[in-house]
């Protein structure tokens, strides 16, 4: 008699791990393999052809439980279930009553508080007016305060949304330090050339990652202190980790009710490394690495905005990050206490991407009307706002601003790229990808030799400057998000189900 390993009954058509050797049921390991694809007690990789089927002859039959053995304990059983129904309608009738009286009484509340409003202010209306007639029969010019009422509330409203001092005092150094040596920098030692780049070819898949119903990956995000590892989002709401030396699944992070829009890693010398998340539930999710368990535990979650968030990007501090939503606003936190440190006042368009200059006072936000406003983080005002000329109304869905800061790589139309330069605020250049291509990602990579473009038709490659392709990858299909992995030496991509790598031949 065999025993299934994950229900604990006897399997109907018993199967075992060609790799543990454990028993289960057919059906459910099949399940658990489509949504994990690991061994559900050791953790192993497991694929169904790892399966084998177990032949008994004669076919034992399973025992029936004890309680349905003999119609007396099938009637008492019956009894039980109709019993702990009636009771549960009980109480649900009871919740109900409950939960009108405390709407009744809400209601009520909030019409008596009406009512007490519109009395105040039809009170403040009748004594201004009376005192305007006195005014007018003494002979009085009514002083202008209501101006400056006006004034003094915008100016708390702007002191209220500023920025702490300390934290402007961290950007300005942070820009200081970085501009310094970025507009004096060059390719780092060993980076990868441009003929290099024309000879990459498909070096790695990572298939079946993230469950299959709802399929698919929405973005990516490399370790930049252990490259082996890498962050992936997903349409079933799961966040994961996953180690490419061990091929394994070194987390997975549950939290978001929605898909899961964006991923980010937060690594800094001397402080626990952090995973980010945005999502279309409209909160972001900051999970923290414990040493202790050497797993990561969830440290807060932002509920700040009341649209899906589009945009997360971690500042060159390394001591907040910002995110964008359809709400028309943008905020900062801060990355210590997880505390909001700056909101915008709503735009006159829903945000839809973010990125931010490499010397961190600046960020780009991307609009539903083709528009990209282009603010100080500082101030969070309005630096520019730049759109594209004789261009039909899309979505600006990504965005990435070069390494020297010179340039911002953005769509200008579905179908088509612009490099857009901000010393000029006027296009650079402007890269057709034809009618079939939809653009999901842009992307500059380190050295800002390369620009990387993602979408619909897969991958491809263009050297900045003088703007030739170096190389395309078709075969990935529709890819919804891109990096360029250590030195440029590598290319990463999500597909599907699948995290693709190209790279040069062996």
């Amino acid at each position: 008699m065999f025993f299934c390993s994950i229900s604990g009954e006897p399997p109907q058509d018993p199967v075992v791990s060609s790799k543990s050797g454990h028993v289960y049921e057919r059906r459910l390991i099949l399940k658990y393999i489509n949504d994990n694809g690991t061994d559900p007690l050791t953790g192993e990789k497991l694929e169904e052809s790892d399966l084998l089927t177990v032949k008994a002859n004669p076919k034992t039959a399973p025992p029936r439980p004890p309680a349905a053995t003999s119609t007396p304990a099938l009637l008492h059983m019956l009894q039980n279930e109709w019993d702990a129904l009636v009771l549960e309608m009980f109480a649900l009738k009871q919740q109900y009553n409950s939960t009108r009286q405390e709407l009744s009484y809400a209601l009520y509340a909030q019409d008596a508080a009406s009512r007490v409003i519109a009395r105040l202010i039809r009170e403040r209306d009748a004594a201004r007016e009376a005192l305007a007639n006195v005014q007018a029969t003494m002979g009085i010019t009514p002083a202008s305060g209501a101006a400056e009422d006006v004034e003094m509330a915008e100016e708390n409203g702007t002191q209220e949304g500023a920025l702490p001092k300390e934290i402007v005092d961290q950007i300005d150094e942070t820009q200081q330090n970085l501009s310094a040596t970025r507009k004096k920098r060059k390719a780092p030692a060993g980076y990868t050339s441009t003929a290099e780049v024309k000879t990459f070819v498909a070096t790695h898949t990572i298939p079946s990652l993230h469950s299959a119903s709802p399929a698919g990956m929405t973005s990516l995000a490399v370790s930049r202190l252990n490259p082996s590892q890498f962050l992936t989002g997903g349409n079933d709401k799961i966040v994961q980790l996953y180690d490419r030396s061990t091929d394994k699944l070194l987390a997975s992070l549950k939290g978001h009710t929605k898909k899961v829009n964006h991923v980010a890693f937060r690594e800094h010398e001397g402080e626990s490394t952090l995973i980010l998340s945005a999502g279309a539930d409209k909160i972001a999710k900051i999970w923290a690495h414990d040493s202790a368990s050497s797993e990561y535990i969830p440290k807060a979650t932002i509920r700040t905005h009341k649209g899906e968030l589009t945009g997360l990007v971690v500042h060159p501090t390394n001591s907040i990050f910002a995110l964008s939503s359809l709400d028309k606003t943008y905020s900062l936190h801060e990355l210590s206490n997880f505390t909001q440190v700056y909101r915008s006042a709503p735009g006159e368009d829903a945000f839809t991407s973010l990125a931010i200059h490499p010397d961190g006072a600046l960020l780009a936000l991307g609009t539903l009307s083709s528009k990209i406003q282009i603010c100080d983080v500082r101030s969070g005002n309005i630096a520019a706002s730049i759109t594209p000329p004789d261009a039909s109304p899309f979505t600006v869905n990504s965005l990435s601003f070069s390494e020297n800061g010179y340039h911002l790589l953005a769509p200008d139309s579905p179908s088509s790229v612009a490099i857009w330069d901000l010393r000029k605020m006027k296009t650079a250049h402007t890269i057709p990808l034809g009618e079939g291509f939809k653009v999901n990602k842009v992307l500059y990579d380190y050295s800002a030799q390369y620009l990387g473009v993602a979408g619909s038709e897969g991958i491809r490659v263009f050297a900045h400057k003088s703007w030739d392709e170096l190389v395309r990858f078709e075969e990935a299909g529709d890819v919804s998000d891109m990096v360029f992995g250590e030195q440029g030496k590598e290319i990463w991509a999500t597909s599907g189900r699948e995290v693709r790598i190209w790279g040069l031949p062996a």
